[in-house]
């Protein structure tokens, strides 16, 4: 079964059968407000660490689900998420500006730390190519997730106590993160070509030539 909460759903109370995961549901929802709308000093930039999660917030655009399960295969939660990534493009709004603030945060509150990277890394990584050619982006968190900052390399922004991946649109400043396969800088450039950040456009720009794809700058 799908099913949505939003952050209100949460602070009420979550319905009898997934009631057992009410402590972790809070933990996300405090964790976005707590961490993921405030500035941090390792970031390297102004602003708060993901500049798209109070937006979210405040349009009442920002949902999580549950996947229970100590030890979830692989390609069943692939399967579901699948159903999940349908169902975003369908949530309103659906087209236009407003599209960059939606987001669906698929909490596994059972997966124990040590199983989480073998986990969360691993489904987002055969996920990604699925959802970048759709025009999404597939985040993961964790708390041992390694991933590092854009503009602080030893700052590690996507860590959670409750593992989880995340359901976005793709947006301008997520260049950097397509630039190591000709495919995923493919579809980004289809969708913002000469309209890439200044500061990302070197970078971007590289990758293009070195897979023979369009110059961006051209």
């Amino acid at each position: 079964m799908l099913y949505l909460l939003e952050p209100k759903d949460v602070e009420a109370g979550l319905p009898d059968f997934i009631k057992v995961y009410q402590a972790p549901a809070e933990r996300v929802v405090r964790w976005a407000h707590d961490y993921l709308c405030q500035p941090h000093p390792a970031l390297g930039r102004e602003g708060p660490v993901c500049p798209y999660t109070e937006p979210s917030l405040k349009r009442g655009l920002f949902w999580l689900t549950v996947y229970p399960g100590p030890d979830p295969k692989l390609e069943e939660v692939s399967a579901v998420v699948a159903r999940y990534r349908e169902w975003f493009l369908e949530l309103e709004p659906a087209a236009g500006k407003e599209t960059e603030y939606k987001a669906i945060l698929i909490l596994f509150p059972d997966l124990a730390p040590a199983r989480a990277p073998g986990v969360i890394d691993a489904l987002q990584a055969a996920l990604k190519p699925q959802f970048v050619a759709a025009g999404l982006m597939i985040g993961q968190f964790h708390a041992g997730c390694q991933e590092p900052a854009l503009w602080n390399r030893d700052f590690r922004p996507l860590r959670s106590s409750v593992p989880l991946l995340a359901i976005r649109h793709m947006v301008r400043t997520d260049a950097a993160f397509l630039i190591k396969d000709a495919g995923s800088l493919a579809s980004y450039l289809r969708r913002f070509g000469g309209d890439v950040p200044g500061k990302l456009l070197p970078v971007v720009r590289d990758a293009a030539l070195r897979f023979g794809l369009e110059d961006p700058e051209a």
